[in-house]
C-alpha cells in the first residue's frame, strides 16, 4: 500500500512566502507514491486540534511544512504515538530540522528524505508553567533573550530576522541581570545574578545560534546553559561566537546536564522552541525516547 502522509501546514510562514513551493512538494510526495491529506488550521488552536485528529487515524507520518513553531506544535500531536514526524523546513531558523540532518534550504530534499521513511527514536521535554503543560523538541529559552523574543513579537516591522535584531539592540540597552534559582534533578540549586539561562534538548535556536553546542536529542539528558553577568560591551564582543558554539569556552558560561531543571527568576518569562510558554517559574523535564521522527 502506498504511503499516507498528513501534511501539516502553516500558511503564514516567513509571512507567506512559502506557499508557492507546497504544491512542488506536494507533487514530489505523490510523485514518490504518498497519498496525502492537507491539514491547515484557521489558527494555531485549530491547526494543533486537527492535527491530532488526523494523528488519530494512524497516517504513516504527520509532515510539518514549516518551521520550528510549526514543529513544535505537530510534537504535541505525535509525540507518546507510533506516528513519526517529518519536517519541510519552511521557516526562519529551521533549528529542530537542523539538529536531525533534516535538509535545509531544499525543500524537494527534504520530500525525498521523507519518502524514504527512514525513522529514529529521538526525546522530547516537557515544559510545566503554572497549570499549562507542553512538549519541545529543541530550547527552552528563559532571559534575555526570552525579553528579545516578546519585544521581536510587538514589531510589525522590520519582517523576518531583522526585526529580532532590533529587539536585540533595543533590550540590550535596557537590559539588566535577573536573579535566577535553577534547580537540577531536584537536588543542587544554583542561585546567582545572570543575562540567561538554556534548556536544550538540541544544540540550537533562534537560527543557529548553538546555545548548548553539545546537546543530544537522544541521551535521555537536557542541557543546561547558564550566561553569568557580563558587560554589554562583553557581550556583544562574544555574542557572535554562539553561532559557532565557542562561547561555551567563556568564563561566564557554565553548561550543565540533568534529567529535570527548576528555573525560578523574577520578571521572566520563558519561550519553548520560539513559542511562548509563559512566566517563570517553569520545570522542564525530559522524556527520553518520546518522539518518532523522520530524518
Amino acid at each position: 500500500m502506498p504511503p499516507h502522509f498528513a501534511l501539516l501546514v502553516n500558511p503564514a510562514a516567513r509571512g507567506g512566502r512559502t506557499l508557492p513551493l507546497l504544491e512542488p512538494v506536494a507533487r514530489r510526495l505523490r510523485a514518490g507514491g504518498a497519498e496525502l491529506t492537507v491539514v491547515i488550521g484557521d489558527d494555531a488552536a485549530d491547526a494543533l486540534e486537527r492535527a491530532c485528529a488526523v494523528v488519530a487515524e494512524r497516517p504513516d507520518a504527520l509532515v510539518a511544512f514549516g518551521g520550528d513553531g510549526l514543529v513544535h506544535l505537530a510534537v504535541q500531536a505525535v509525540a507518546g504515538t507510533d506516528v513519526p514526524l517529518g519536517i519541510i523546513p519552511m521557516g526562519t531558523g529551521n533549528d529542530i530540522a537542523s539538529a536531525l540532518g533534516v535538509p535545509r534550504g531544499d525543500p524537494l530534499a527534504a520530500a525525498r528524505t521523507v519518502l524514504r521513511m527512514r525513522s529514529r527514536l529521538v526525546d522530547a521535554a516537557l515544559v510545566r508553567a503554572g497549570d499549562s503543560e507542553e512538549l519541545f523538541a529543541g530550547v527552552v529559552a528563559c532571559g534575555f533573550d526570552s525579553r528579545v523574543n516578546e519585544r521581536a513579537n510587538r514589531l510589525t516591522w522590520p519582517p523576518g530576522m531583522a526585526k529580532y535584531l532590533v529587539a536585540l539592540v533595543e533590550e540590550l540597552r535596557r537590559f539588566r541581570p535577573i536573579p535566577f534559582r535553577v534547580t537540577l534533578d531536584g537536588g543542587e540549586v544554583i542561585e546567582r545574578e545572570a543575562m540567561l539561562v538554556a534548556v536544550a534538548n538540541t544544540r540550537s535556536y533562534g537560527a543557529g545560534m548553538r546555545v548548548c553546542p553539545d546537546a543530544s536529542p537522544d541521551d535521555g539528558l537536557l542541557d543546561v546553559m547558564m550566561l553569568d553577568v557580563v558587560s554589554k560591551a562583553e557581550f556583544l564582543r562574544v555574542f557572535p561566537s554562539v553561532y559557532r558554539g565557542t562561547h561555551a569556552a567563556h568564563p561566564a558560561v557554565s553548561i550543565r546536564r540533568a534529567r529535570s531543571v527548576r528555573l525560578e527568576a523574577g520578571d521572566a518569562v520563558a519561550y519553548a522552541d520560539g513559542e511562548r510558554v509563559g512566566p517563570v517559574p517553569v520545570t522542564c523535564e525530559i522524556r527520553p525516547g518520546a518522539l518518532r521522527v523522520i530524518a
